[in-house]
Order: structure tokens, then sequence, then C-alpha cells
């Protein structure tokens, strides 16, 4: 249906614009042959690079902002030992912080420490 959409020309001044938006399968799907056809209409390409520490941090402050969390709850070493985890990948970043919330609820902490996150990332890479 896309590649038919991009074909259509509606007169000669208003063509037909679509937004990909998608995981970096997205792009491997794409190179598929099935969907060549597709991937040779596509005139401009982005790939989101990861964050880096500050913006992996403020991005978890913000999250937290957003749930309602007004002071810290992950400690600074926590923070950079989950960036390290994640690569700056924010929806894996978001996997990790939750699992260290559960580990730190699990110990009873009020604080999500450099203790909580090296259990995150001891489950994470167990599983690998």
């Amino acid at each position: 249906v896309l590649r038919f959409l991009t074909n259509a020309e509606y007169d000669s001044q208003s063509h037909l614009t679509l937004l990909l938006i998608g995981q970096p399968m997205l792009a491997r799907q794409l190179r598929m042959g099935a969907y060549a056809a597709l991937d040779q209409r596509i005139l401009t390409r982005y790939t989101l690079p990861p964050m880096e520490l500050e913006e992996s941090a403020l991005y978890i402050r913000h999250q937290l902002t957003v749930a309602g969390r007004t002071e810290a709850l992950f400690t600074p070493d926590a923070i950079e030992r989950l960036h390290q985890l994640t690569r700056g990948i924010p929806r894996a970043l978001n996997n990790a912080a939750t699992a260290a919330l559960i580990a730190a609820a699990a110990q009873g902490k009020d604080l999500i420490d450099d203790a909580c996150a090296r259990q995150v990332v001891a489950e994470f890479t167990s599983q690998e």
C-alpha cells in the first residue's frame, strides 16, 4: 500500500510525503528484497544516536518527574552503571531502570544505588 501511495501523483504541485519512524529493525526489513521498491523511494534517512551519560541522567529524571517524583531516586553511580549497560538506548534504559526500581523495592530501599544497578547488570547480562 505504501508503494502505491508513493507512486500516486495527485497534481504537479502536491506529492504525498510519509515519515517512517521505527526501531532499527525497520531499516533492516526495508533492505529486504520484498521491500526494495519502497526502500528505493526513501529520500532522507536519520538514525537517532544513543544518549550520552548526561542525557541518560536527564531522561531518567524527566521520566520520574512525569510519574510525579520530585526528589532524586537514582544515585549518580547507579545512573552511570545503567547507562553503561544500555549504551544510552532509551528503551533499554527504561527496562533497566524499571528492573532497578523492582530490585530496590525487593530490598526495601528508598533509593536506587549502585548495588541495585549491579544486580540489574548481573540479571541482564546473564540472559545474553
